[in-house]
């Protein structure tokens, strides 16, 4: 007699940005016990490194030379216990504070929006999708990279929610106003729908959650509650 294989759980999370998608997921990721693979932290990666050799000067992102930079990139990420929870590397090198920056938020839409970059990117993403018992951010995870999730979640939230959670996160750095933030949401909004390749959009099969007045506990609980009713209790 066959046995049968474990199946695979997937959790997909889209979703605006600043909807606090990466730390809903490191949260339920850690909950469940399960894999979580932030996949904006992937694209802010390979911005970063296209800053840093030359392929994006003044703010102006030049496509044929991210896309020769491509073959040089490797990610990975590694469990850092004192943060209790994964950091990005490219090229072995550290780059979890680097990636963060607002050189790398201003120009990281453009740079996702070559279709070369999403092609490298979205495999890598699929590869490590084919883990059990993983939970994935991004944009189009959903739509476009792990179609067969068994849970997809779209998260949404006020544009002001999510600049007020922005500008906490970037709070004593002195960068940016709050109107300037918002700002540049509403930007990288318009930019993620736009895009040729991909464009941010809910999944026909996605449970769309609007997380502007729900506190993370309360984010979590339902993203789980979810789980639990689609796979019948089954966490594996």
């Amino acid at each position: 007699m066959e046995c049968s294989k474990p199946k695979k759980i997937i959790i997909a999370i889209d979703g605006f940005s600043s909807c606090g998608k990466s730390t809903f997921a490191k949260t339920i990721a850690a909950k469940l016990g399960y894999i979580f693979i932030d996949t904006g932290a992937m694209y802010r990666a390979v911005t970063l490194y296209a800053l840093e050799h030359g392929a994006i000067v003044s703010g102006i992102v030049d496509e044929e030379k991210v896309i020769a930079l491509l073959d040089d990139i490797s990610i990975d990420f590694r469990f850092n216990p004192e943060r209790g929870a994964s950091d990005i590397y490219v090229n072995g090198d550290r780059a979890e504070g680097r990636i963060r920056t607002i050189e790398v938020s201003n120009c990281v839409s453009r740079v996702s929006s070559i279709r070369q970059v999403r092609e490298k990117l979205v495999a890598m993403q699929q590869a490590m999708g084919r883990q059990r018992g993983v939970v994935m951010d991004g944009r189009d995870i959903g739509t476009c990279v792990l179609t067969d999730a068994t849970l997809k979640i779209f998260l949404t939230a006020a544009p002001e929610e999510r600049a007020r959670r922005r500008f906490r996160q970037m709070n004593g750095r002195g960068v940016q106003s709050f109107e300037d933030v918002l700002n540049d949401l509403i930007r990288r909004d318009r930019n993620d729908m736009s895009r040729a390749e991909s464009p941010l959009r809910c999944a026909e099969d996605a449970v769309e959650l609007d997380s502007t007045s729900l506190t993370e506990d309360e984010v979590v609980e339902r993203i789980v509650s979810l789980l639990m009713e689609r796979t019948g209790g089954e966490r594996a």
